[in-house]
């Protein structure tokens, strides 16, 4: 293994230590390898052996992500509200877990609109996270159609 495929594995496993530790957060096996991200009973994203990140959101939050550079349609489902960040590096980290707790504040905040949802996800500040996150206005917007 190179350095690089080394590094790039690295960055994997400590993004998979850190998102596995998120308040209600599930990780366990992907159906296509790597690791999968779920709150309740919706996936965040899954992260696959080979450093790719798919991560699942509103279209319209996905659309916004992707105009603005932050992100890539997904590699098979382009139509879809899913998307595909290359986390080759140790560079790449920082931005991958913004991308996915991003996804994690969009479907907390969905579940948080359900009768068993507001009770048992009430600690997770949605609002607060995403100004401290300081995303963009458009995706404010689009985040807020949930």
């Amino acid at each position: 293994m190179s350095a690089t495929q080394r590094e790039g594995q690295r960055t994997v496993e400590r993004l998979v230590d850190e998102v596995s530790n998120w308040p209600h957060v599930t990780a366990g096996q992907h159906r296509f390898g790597g690791t999968e991200f779920r709150v309740g009973p919706r996936e965040i994203g899954h992260v696959h052996a080979w450093w790719m990140l798919d991560i699942a959101y509103l279209r319209k939050l996905r659309d916004v992500l992707v105009e603005e550079g932050q992100t890539r349609t997904h590699h098979l489902l382009a139509e879809s509200g899913w998307t595909t960040y290359h986390v080759g590096s140790v560079d790449d980290y920082d931005h991958a877990r913004w991308l996915l707790r991003l996804s994690y504040l969009y479907h907390v905040g969905v579940l948080q609109g359900t009768p068993a949802g507001e009770a048992e996800l009430a600690d997770v500040d949605v609002e607060s996270e995403l100004d401290e996150m300081a995303v963009s206005d458009a995706v404010r917007a689009a985040f807020e159609r949930r």
